[in-house]
């Protein structure tokens, strides 16, 4: 199963809203992927397994909750996780961060196409954003030592905020490198996809 039917089976909790929203973003990725790679070309045809259902995997995972949490998207790239989370979270306020002007401006058509009012665009590198906020997501950005270098900075010390990372196969040594306290949770226990078999995602609480 790969269509928006495969996201209502995984979260009943989403409303027509909602639903209405993440069954658009298939239709508008295929049109602006023709014109900028926004995502891997491979991968459109298993759009919402591998982009929209692993983005919400987050949710699986109660970290964030439903109100007033600020979240940022680092390295965004083509709006993963930022895009769906913003629609799954419609009370907590999200910023898509990306240095590619193009793939910024195209998301910002995409946010406002389908009118999702809590997620803003930043044209930046994340070295150079001093926003606060109480997490940061990232989705295939690099090592994770590197981001939580570049981005600690920017989390909000306090109650259990911190960096969440979608991460696949083997950490051992990257973890090592991160020295820092985290939780590994492993998304085959949530999801019986196989798609979901080595993908993992790394909580990283700031105390």
């Amino acid at each position: 199963m790969n269509s928006s039917e495969l996201i209502v089976k995984h979260f009943k909790i989403l409303n027509e809203d909602q639903i209405k929203k993440l069954k658009q973003l298939e239709e508008l990725f295929k049109f602006w992927n023709k014109r900028v790679n926004l995502i891997s070309r491979k991968d459109i045809d298993n759009f919402y397994l591998k982009h929209v259902l692993h983005s919400l995997s987050i949710h699986k995972l109660s970290i964030i909750n439903h109100h007033n949490q600020t979240i940022m998207d680092v390295g965004t790239g083509g709006g993963f996780p930022g895009i769906p989370l913003a629609i799954l979270y419609p009370n907590n306020k999200f910023y898509l961060v990306d240095s590619k002007l193009k793939k910024i401006k195209i998301i910002k058509e995409i946010i406002k196409e389908i009118n999702i009012k809590n997620a803003t665009t930043i044209n930046k590198r994340i070295e150079d954003e001093d926003k606060k906020i109480d997490y940061v997501i990232c989705r295939a950005f690099g090592r994770l030592s590197k981001i939580f270098t570049y981005t600690k900075k920017n989390i909000i010390n306090k109650n259990n905020n911190g960096m969440i990372c979608f991460k696949g196969g083997e950490l051992k040594e990257e973890l090592e490198e991160l020295n820092q306290k985290h939780i590994v949770y492993e998304l085959k226990n949530y999801f019986e996809e196989s798609f979901f078999e080595s993908k993992k995602i790394i909580f990283i609480p700031m105390h």
